[in-house]
């Protein structure tokens, strides 16, 4: 059993009493008195763990450490000596030969510890005139010599990137080189895409495992669909990889569902939000009145009044005069009226004060809500909530919470499209 170092804890220095408590020395008294720390010296192991840190160490170091993380930065100098150090090869161990015989100087201490794959190719390489000798192939020399200076010092220049990036890109994947294939699908996100060749950088992308890239080659494609296919990268394609063909139809095909589910979505909360607004002008029309039409005992503002505030009010008060006057007594009835007796219904589904309210018959269908089947009743409920969402405040959460109830799917949204029809 390991053994606690006590002079740790114990040292004057140590602990500066954080929380200022005061132990009275009497305050054992009666009982057995410690001995000197120091008798237990002789029970200290050499493994024992270090001591708990005092309240407040470990933030503090936590936070001493996220500050030099992000403090430490490459200076300039240091990245200049690196690409020095290439470009002169001083004191080199290393030939890099490329496919058109172009060697370039390197030194295998640099480059095995940036790539592990080059690091194995350099333990099996043979030494010739006091150099060891590697190959890289598939790539022109001005990009193997572009690879092996950001193995040095992380740099490049543009233009060289912009010449060799997929090849580039291939070699960071080939000898396993991150922070290079991040750089690479960065640059060919930003500069480098297009219509004509975003299939092939999508290819390439699949080969080398950058999945970000990938990504954005595929929205690319689906979202100008139309131009890519008829470009050669893929007929080529079609041709050459048809499971990838078929990759891109399924998304394609995905991504018009989700565009279509979208717009039916932004359709129905468009068909709520107005039926909401009807149910405002509705109250308006029957409490305060608005231009030719109003309760009984309240003057009315006329034609010539200011324009109303409700959106809604206008064709509201059409339906509302064709309901007074109209005399079709044919069976089902006019449509107009039809649509008129369902918007007080779901008024008076929406009214919590039916004793004081002036919308005619609230009171008789709060009645006639108690004689629903259950199903008809749920079919309501479903669209209440529908339309008390579509306000978008707070203030009708605890409204909503009276209609929770299991709501089967799309008999509110055609509920709602019958009764926001045209008059």
């Amino acid at each position: 059993m390991e053994c606690i170092e006590f002079d740790s804890f114990l040292d004057d220095d140590a602990i500066d009493s954080p929380l200022g408590i005061h132990l009275e020395s009497n305050s054992l008294a009666g009982t057995k008195a410690v001995p000197d720390h120091r008798q237990y010296a002789q029970f200290q192991c050499s493994n024992a763990p270090d001591p708990p840190p005092l309240p407040g160490t470990s933030y503090g170091a936590r936070r001493s450490s996220w500050k030099a993380k992000a403090c430490s930065r490459v200076r300039e100098e240091i990245l200049d000596s690196w690409d020095e150090l290439f470009l002169k090869g001083y004191q080199a161990d290393l030939r890099v030969s490329a496919d058109d015989g172009t060697e370039i100087l390197s030194h295998s201490c640099v480059l095995g510890v940036k790539s592990p794959v080059l690091r194995a190719m350099l333990e099996e390489a043979k030494l010739k005139h006091g150099f060891r000798c590697i190959r890289i192939s598939g790539a022109p020399s001005e990009a193997v010599r572009v690879f092996i200076r950001f193995l040095y010092s992380s740099r490049f220049e543009q233009e060289q990137m912009n010449k060799h990036v997929l090849h580039l890109l291939a070699l960071s994947h080939v000898f396993s080189v991150p922070s290079l294939k991040t750089v690479c699908t960065d640059q060919l996100e930003r500069n480098f895409l297009a219509p004509d060749n975003v299939v092939d950088v999508l290819q390439l992308a699949e080969l080398c495992d950058a999945p970000r890239l990938s990504l954005v080659c595929t929205r690319m494609i689906i979202r100008d669909f139309k131009t890519i296919s008829l470009t050669d990268g893929w007929k080529v394609m079609r041709r050459a990889n048809p499971s990838l063909e078929q990759e891109l139809l399924e998304s394609l095909v995905e991504a018009d569902t989700r565009r279509q589910e979208r717009a039916k979505r932004m359709e129905e909360k468009e068909v709520y939000r107005q039926l909401y607004e009807a149910m405002e002008a509705l109250i308006h029309i029957c409490r305060d009145g608005c231009r030719t039409i109003g309760p009984r005992d309240q003057a009315l503002k006329g034609n010539g009044a200011a324009v109303c505030k409700f959106p809604a009010c206008k064709g509201i008060e059409l339906l509302v005069r064709h309901f007074s006057t109209c005399r079709v007594r044919v069976p089902g009835g006019c449509a107009n009226c039809k649509r008129m007796w369902q918007l007080l219904e779901l008024h008076s589904r929406m009214c919590f004060t039916p004793d004081t309210c002036k919308v005619p018959l609230c009171r008789h269908f709060k009645e006639k809500m108690q004689h629903l089947g259950r199903k008809e009743e749920t079919k309501w409920n479903l669209l209440v909530c529908k339309v008390l969402e579509s306000r978008g405040t707070m203030g009708f959460i605890s409204k909503r919470r009276k209609f929770s109830t299991p709501k089967p799917a799309g008999s509110s949204h055609m509920e709602a499209r019958r009764l926001v029809g045209p008059v």
